[in-house]
């Protein structure tokens, strides 16, 4: 496929509400289209965010049934756009829940899916805690796919704290990472920016990372700044607070040169056997 392009990146404030959230999809799916992107990128749980598991509990369907799923999958046919659903809570054939990322052609059909590797397990400062593993299933795999603006790793929120996910994308020809997500407030000031233009940097990558936004209907509050970031590390696109859409430019000739100034790609070896002395 061809690796060029405009892209376009959702930053939403969903909600628990799924058709309201469906709705913002299905309408940037069109805006998208219509600004010339070739693709378009959305958050983490795009569908649904809420915190509360009773009221959740009737919003969450298999891949099959999911009504998010499928107005998108319409809306991309319909429009002629390929779409990165960041993720979407689903309902396993087990009955466990999945956070799922999907990369959807312009014909509609599903070409990739990917389920979060990484727990968010933690307690942070401000007396927030967060059980993912509570909820959901990880992944078992990685995922690169092809696109017409480049081979896509796919990855989720907490993931890109782990260095290795990404050296494996590269490895397999990666040359966008999507790192859709619904980062914290406190995280997201403290390292958000930073861990982005790490992960373009090291692996010699796009970085595209939609974001959620803004104080949720569970009372959540998420850290926005949506990134677009080049492999040199420059940012292209920082949406900051607002819900919207933004674009931006995959140019493979900057990434041509910025692999041939710094083939650091070209220089890894296998990591020997570690001696503690």
């Amino acid at each position: 496929m061809t690796i060029s392009g405009k892209i376009a990146v959702l930053q939403m404030t969903s909600g628990i509400h799924p058709a309201a959230n469906r709705a913002t999809m299905v309408d940037a799916v069109a805006d998208a289209a219509a600004g010339g992107a070739m693709m378009l990128f959305t958050p983490e749980v795009s569908g649904l965010v809420d915190r509360n598991r009773e009221r959740a509990a009737p919003n969450l369907f298999g891949e099959a049934d999911d009504p998010v799923l499928a107005a998108v999958r319409a809306a991309a046919s319909q429009h002629g756009i390929w779409v990165h659903i960041g993720s979407l809570l689903i309902r396993r054939d087990d009955s466990k829940l999945a956070n799922r990322g999907f990369v959807i052609d312009a014909g509609g059909e599903i070409r990739a899916r990917y389920d979060k590797l990484h727990m968010f397990d933690v307690d942070l400062p401000t007396g927030e805690s967060w059980r993912e593993s509570a909820s959901y299933t990880p992944g078992e795999g990685a995922v690169v796919v092809a696109t017409p603006v480049g081979r896509l790793g796919m990855s989720i929120c907490y993931d890109m704290r782990f260095p290795d996910l990404y050296r494996a994308l590269t490895n397999a020809g990666a040359t966008i990472l999507a790192m859709p997500a619904a980062f914290t407030r406190p995280t997201g000031a403290a390292h958000w920016h930073v861990l982005l233009r790490a992960r373009a940097i090291e692996g010699a990558c796009f970085v595209v990372a939609a974001a959620q936004t803004g104080v949720h209907e569970d009372g959540r509050a998420t850290y926005g700044h949506s990134l677009v970031i080049d492999p040199w590390g420059e940012v292209l696109l920082d949406m900051g607070e607002a819900p919207g859409l933004g674009f931006a430019e995959i140019d493979p000739v900057l990434q041509q040169d910025v692999r041939t100034r710094v083939p650091a790609l070209k220089h890894r070896r296998a990591i020997p056997e570690v001696v503690l002395a």
